[in-house]
């Protein structure tokens, strides 16, 4: 993160149908607070007693957990489109272009591993992909797509990341372990992440894999692809607002079929992130998109708003600081200790006396620190928002 700079004020209303649209949508801002939250409530409970509606399916399947992620990376492709519009008509810009959003890629590789890093610097054993490594080679897969190509060889490059990744896993042999399989451990990403990073560098090292896998990036590139369709088509002048609204929710709503068709034989994961995955996540991005395209730009909508709207306009910032700030509580040490005589984690010490004494139902106490914790960050994007700083990488 480098540089602070001020943006416009947000626009209280879309452009006339035949201007150029606006450079920044305000429905994207809070589609993007909104999933950072989310995310925040997914990641940082108070303790194991998990609040059912945040969790992850545990292997095939879909929960409400599971969406927040390709949301993120849906709105990665729509903001591109965006922010890349006026370079893309100049083939002198596409060189500087790229070169930014390789650095921009860069920063989220090493930031992710510098938070994983922390606070001992344990080389050996340091975990190397992760969820801001994802959101960087997507971002730069996407930019590199939407300014070399038009959006008919992006559907194509689609078609082929999703139908490509269905044979390498379900048909490619595992070297070492014999046929194609889904399972966690033995599927061919898995043996791929344990080649090029060793299990040493892996979420799940004592297993060997990890959920935001090298081979896994190649369909979540397609989530970002998708956004970036979305994105044209938002962009486009001659389209009136109601059938731009009209035609992202029958989009939306025919990838969630497909998704679901296609599942029948390619499951939804999120692990795997799935081809089948792919499609309904992202038809459930382009919906809510749509909705709230309607709701914030075409009406004027900000009731209720406000909050995600805040978090939205330093997004990557205030997960990257949440990321952090979960690390240092969790592997700083305090004086009490538990019943094995082990050092407590300084967040085990705060759940423990501050938030679990007072809830009779362990679930609602994990929440309750969740929903703390994400209001603390909610106040640092709050104080950033009100002086006009936007954190950009």
């Amino acid at each position: 993160m480098h540089s602070i700079s001020p943006i416009p004020a947000l626009a209280a209303a879309p452009a006339p149908a035949a201007a150029t649209p606006p450079l920044r949508l305000v429905s994207l801002d809070v589609f993007r607070g909104l999933t950072v939250m989310a995310m925040m409530l997914v990641n940082f409970p108070g303790s194991y007693a998990y609040f059912t509606p945040l969790t992850h399916a545990d292997w095939h399947g879909f929960h409400l957990a599971d969406l927040v992620f390709p949301c993120f990376l849906f709105i990665v492709g729509v903001s591109l489109s965006f922010a890349l519009g006026r370079a893309r008509l100049d083939p002198a810009q596409h060189g500087p272009a790229l070169r930014k959003a390789l650095r921009r890629t860069l920063i989220l590789l090493l930031l992710g591993m510098f938070i994983d890093l922390v606070p001992r610097f344990y080389f050996t054993s340091f975990r190397s992909p992760g969820v801001l490594q994802r959101i960087g080679l997507v971002s730069l897969a996407c930019a590199a797509l939407f300014l070399k190509t038009d959006w008919r060889r992006q559907l194509a490059v689609l078609a082929a990341l999703l139908i490509g990744y269905s044979v390498l896993l379900q048909l490619v042999p595992v070297p070492g372990y014999g046929p194609a399989n889904l399972d966690p451990v033995h599927n061919l990403g898995a043996w791929l992440d344990r080649l090029v990073f060793t299990r040493h560098h892996l979420l799940i090292d004592w297993d060997g894999w990890d959920p935001e896998s090298l081979l896994g990036t190649l369909p979540a590139i397609g989530t970002g692809v998708l956004g970036l369709l979305a994105g044209q088509w938002l962009r486009r002048p001659s389209v009136d607002a109601p059938t731009k609204v009209a035609w992202l929710l029958v989009a939306g709503f025919g990838l969630i079929v497909l998704g679901l068709i296609w599942s029948g034989w390619f499951p939804l994961n999120k692990q795997l992130w799935t081809s089948s995955y792919v499609l309904y996540t992202g038809g459930i991005a382009a919906a809510t998109l749509g909705a709230l395209y309607w709701l914030c730009d075409v009406q004027g909508w900000r009731r209720g708003f406000t909050l995600p709207l805040v978090f939205g306009t330093n997004a990557i910032t205030v997960y990257a600081l949440s990321e952090l700030g979960e690390r240092l509580l969790s592997k700083t040490k305090v004086a009490e200790t538990t019943a094995t005589g082990e050092p407590l984690a300084l967040r085990t010490y705060l759940f423990e006396h501050f938030v679990a004494p007072h809830f009779a139902v362990p679930e609602l106490a994990s929440l309750f620190y969740a929903v703390a914790y994400t209001a603390i960050w909610g106040l640092v994007a709050w104080l950033l928002y009100r002086r006009r700083i936007f954190l950009k990488i």
